[in-house]
Formats: C-alpha cells, structure tokens, sequence
C-alpha cells in the first residue's frame, strides 16, 4: 500500500511550549513538579514527563503547600489560581497563549456589558477553564440546535467565543445561526491556527486516499475533529494512538492510507505507524508552512543564578 501523509501534523506551538515548560521546571526546581491534569491530551506525552519526575493530579487539593504546580496547556479558571494561593504554591502557568486570548476576550465583553455565548464542548478542559471567566455572563453553545433555541437578556450586547480546537465547518454553521437570531452579534473566530491548518490538510489528502488514520488521543479534541473532517469529505477514518490499535479488517482491500495526526500528539507515534504499516511508497501533501512559537513565562525566561 502507499501512504499520504498530512502537513502540517502534530505538535502546535503551544503544545510545544507546555512539554517545554514542565521539562525547564523539572531543570529548574527539581523533582517532583506537580501538573494539574494532563499536560496536553495525549498519554504517551503525559507517560514520558512522568517518568522524568513530573507528578501529574486531578485537583490542587493533592498538591503539599509550598510545592510547583505546572498549569496545563488548555487553561483554568480563576478559582483554580485561588485554590493554589491558598496552598502558598509556586504556579507555572503553561496555558497556550491562543487560549489565553479566549480568556482575556470574555473578561472584555463581560466588563461591556455583553452576554458571552461559548461555542465548544461542554466538560473539556478549556471550556470549563474560559467559562469559569465570567460565569454568569456565558452561555455555552454546542450544536447547532442549541444555537436555535439559546436566549440572551439583550440581543443588542451578545459576542460569540469559541474553543480553540473545534471542527471549522460545524462551527461555521453554529455561528451563522447565532448571526440569524442575533444581528448585533460580534464574533471572534477564536479556533487556532493549528486546528484550523490540519482540518485543512485532511481535507487535501482525503480526496486521494482510501482511509484516513488520525494518530492521537481519544479525549484530544482536534484529533476527534479531524477524524470527523475526514469522514465529512467522504472517506473512512479512525483515531488511534497507536500502531497496536489499527484493525486489520479496516486494511482490507486499501491501496492508500491519509495519515496525519492531532496538535498534541508526538511524531514518534506517527513513524511508528507509517513502520507498521510497510508501505510502498511515502509522499506528503502540504498545505501550509507553520513557524510560529510562544515564548516561556517570565519565570522560566530568568537565568539561574550562578
């Protein structure tokens, strides 16, 4: 068989910036360096910080005062900064600067007057972190029938977020219902660069292949998404995390094979199923070149003393 691989795939700049962020503190302060949650939605990632003396927890609650905690890439809320005040912790906060901005737009709004309606999916890390915001002022919107039937107390102040690892197309349609329903509505097309150029390079290599592989985590939103973007242009996808997960019924009669892979998900897995799979031949479709990058927090940036 051939296989079509996506570009860009992978690592974002600001998963990229988190692992930095927990391997500089582990350097800096010394194991164990807590991180609230995981990192960045991929075990392997997850696995290998671990094994180099990151401790990763649930709640703050499980962290000794006094101690590092490392804040993951999707963001928190306000209450979570003042759980780990109470704590005397010393925060790193590795949220990506694009979801940093999603914050810093609902506190505007908010502070105007406005009802803020959160385009994204209810219980994921960075939804529960943007809406913790400015909770009595957000309305979380999720599918397009929601957008159908959400009320605001003041259809002339209502702004449309959204997270910043949704399906572009699906959330084209959420908002332009919301634009029917609310005239006055402001929108910040919030979905990052990163989301928005792999959707892209799916949709390129799935009109050439005869499945498309996603390699990435199940609770990654992109990677679901580009699963989903795969299949909306016709083709057959699976989202596995790994070689040892691909079915050998879904190979049958397949000559060539999309492969690409979510914004959290290390390139490592990607090679170790392009070397399962043996093909004949390897090429690459790109549609986009990505060279951006976040700088570290003021913490990490300092030099250590002599």
């Amino acid at each position: 068989m051939d296989i079509v691989l996506s570009a860009p795939r992978g690592f974002c700049a600001g998963v990229v910036r988190a692992v930095d962020i927990v391997e500089l503190c582990l350097k800096r302060f010394g194991s164990p360096v807590y991180v609230r949650r995981e990192i960045v939605h991929n075990p392997h990632v997850v696995a290998e910080l671990r094994d180099k003396g990151a401790v990763f927890v649930q709640e703050i609650e499980e962290i000794p005062r006094g101690e590092t905690v490392v804040f993951s890439a999707h963001g928190v809320a306000p209450s979570i900064w003042e759980e780990a005040r109470e704590r005397d912790l010393r925060v790193i906060d590795a949220t990506c600067p694009l979801v940093t901005k999603v914050h810093s737009e609902a506190l505007k709004y908010a502070r105007d007057g406005f009802t803020i309606i959160l385009v994204g999916h209810k219980g994921h890390d960075e939804v529960v972190g943007t809406m913790g915001e400015v909770p009595e002022q957000t309305i979380l919107v999720q599918t397009v029938e929601d957008a159908e039937q959400v009320q605001v107390p003041d259809a002339s102040r209502v702004v449309a977020l959204t997270q910043t690892t949704l399906s572009v197309d699906d959330t084209g349609e959420i908002v332009q219902v919301l634009k029917r329903r609310f005239p006055a509505l402001l929108t910040r097309n919030d979905i990052c660069y990163a989301t928005t150029n792999r959707q892209s390079a799916v949709k390129a290599i799935a009109q050439y292949v005869d499945l498309v592989l996603v390699i990435g985590a199940q609770n990654s939103s992109n990677c679901n998404r580009l699963r989903e973007t795969a299949r909306a242009e016709g083709c057959t996808a699976y989202l596995v995390n790994g070689p040892e997960e691909i079915k050998e019924e879904w190979l049958k009669g397949v000559t060539r094979i999309g492969v690409t892979s979510g914004a959290s998900t290390p390139e490592t897995l990607v090679s170790a199923v392009v070397e399962a799979l043996g093909p004949r031949e390897i090429r690459t479709v790109t549609v986009a070149e990505e060279d951006i990058s976040f700088v570290l927090p003021a913490e990490l940036r300092q030099r250590t003393p002599a």
